[in-house]
């Protein structure tokens, strides 16, 4: 399996090339140059299959032959060690959890796969230099990227964040860890995070010194990975009798283009629907067809405060670039706050359910599309445990939340992190500190 610049002004490269480089020297996103539908039983069969006989089926095309078969089933056991469950609120609604890995959010699955890819590389090539991993976080990603990269040989990890724009717990996650693990705090928005990771890697006076790759979901290797998930909820549907529709999440849209992924390779999938918060920059292009980006915007769904989400490019891709076939695929609506928190309470009052903002934005989603489809069956993703946003959701739904021992721990932990001005700022530290 080889990838190609979506920019198509770089060489292709295999899966082992672009996850290492992370993106393209054009500033492309890579992605792969196909996607083999896999045997129309397999889907219909999930049932017979496990948690690792599915996600390694997902991946096997997209890594070819840089990762052996021995190796690449040991990572995927590691990545996915914990629980998925599909949670019934409604005959036609239920939730995928997805927060119940060692950080509590989504992003672990990739996380935990791209640093064991990277891993297994470094084992195995002793003229490797030493990675750098570079990351920008809106919230959720900088933990699970700590946690998944935490001690490995061979790999440093840098996480920028925006002073004062995630939660308590989201900053002690990314910032108390230690080891091979930096955390810069940067006077800005996940924008301006994400503008400085970009720009050094075109940066030749760091490139030049310093290998550098990304960990957020530019990156193959944390991106593809997403597509776990949706076959997992597939698992676990007791009937399908009616169109399924997934409402996403959606901040820098991996985790929806991901889904994608597993659509494309044959899951029956009827609507995603690319639920959004005040950050609309996707609502807006589906109903006038003019991509726009716009700074983003603070909302108490932190990790969706994206004003040029990185992976659209992947979706139109899909797409071949044609925005009719797109919008007969995918909907897309944005929420304020104030919603947000009715929908919180809604779950918490009628269905004995608490929600994180994130969720409730993608219950919101999918409740409009249910308007209009009143015959679909809808899966809303779950993407973080609500215990990372205690303040928003205790004032909201008025109970307490029981805060696990290890978050305990984690709170009392002294926080270090750098912080940064900008770019030229970042760029001092990251010189000095080679």
């Amino acid at each position: 399996m080889n990838y190609y610049s979506l920019n198509r002004k770089a060489p292709n490269v295999s899966f082992k090339e672009a996850v290492i480089k992370g993106i393209a020297p054009d500033k492309g996103l890579y992605f792969p140059e196909t996607i083999t539908k896999l045997p129309p039983d397999f889907f219909s069969s999930l049932k017979d299959f496990s948690k690792e006989d599915i996600a390694f089926q997902l991946m096997e095309q997209f890594v070819g032959n840089d990762i052996d078969l021995i190796s690449l089933e040991r990572i995927i056991q590691e990545t996915v060690s914990f629980d998925f469950p599909l949670v019934q609120l409604t005959d036609q609604i239920s939730t995928l959890e997805l927060f119940h890995g060692p950080t509590m959010a989504f992003k672990d699955v990739g996380a935990r796969f791209m640093a064991r890819c990277l891993g297994h590389f470094a084992e195995n090539d002793n003229t490797s230099q030493e990675v750098t991993v570079l990351v920008a976080t809106s919230g959720d990603t900088g933990g699970a990227v700590a946690s998944g990269f935490l001690g490995v040989e061979g790999v440093n990890v840098v996480i920028l964040y925006p002073s004062g724009k995630v939660s308590d717990i989201q900053e002690k996650q990314l910032t108390t860890l230690g080891q091979n693990i930096t955390a810069l705090e940067v006077e800005g928005t996940f924008d301006d995070c994400q503008a400085i990771v970009k720009n050094a890697f075109v940066d030749e006076t760091i490139t030049g010194k310093i290998q550098l790759t990304s960990a957020n979901s530019i990156n193959v290797a944390r991106w593809l990975p997403q597509s776990f998930y949706f076959a997992y909820a597939y698992k676990q549907i007791e009937n399908i009798e009616k169109s399924l529709v997934f409402s996403v999440p959606s901040g820098n849209f991996g985790n929806i283009c991901a889904g994608m992924i597993a659509y494309k390779l044959g899951m029956p999938v009827s609507q995603f629907v690319a639920s959004v918060n005040s950050n609309d920059v996707v609502p807006r292009f589906l109903v006038n067809g003019q991509y726009e980006p716009k700074r983003s915007v603070a909302t108490i769904s932190n990790a969706m405060d994206v004003g040029d989400p990185s992976n659209f490019i992947r979706i139109r891709e899909l797409f071949n670039q044609d925005t009719s076939k797109l919008r007969e695929l995918v909907s897309s609506y944005s929420f304020t706050d104030a919603q947000t928190k009715t929908a919180m309470k809604h779950l918490f009052t009628h269905h004995d359910y608490i929600a994180d903002p994130h969720g409730a934005v993608g219950y919101l989603g999918l409740q409009e599309y249910l308007k209009y489809n009143t015959e679909a069956q809808g899966i809303f993703l779950e993407t973080a445990h609500p215990i990372k946003f205690l303040e928003v959701v205790e004032e909201t739904i008025q109970q307490k939340v029981a805060i696990p021992a290890h978050i305990q721990q984690l709170i009392k932990k002294k926080k270090v992190a750098i912080p940064i001005k900008n770019y030229e700022e970042f760029k001092a530290y990251m010189l000095q500190s080679k």
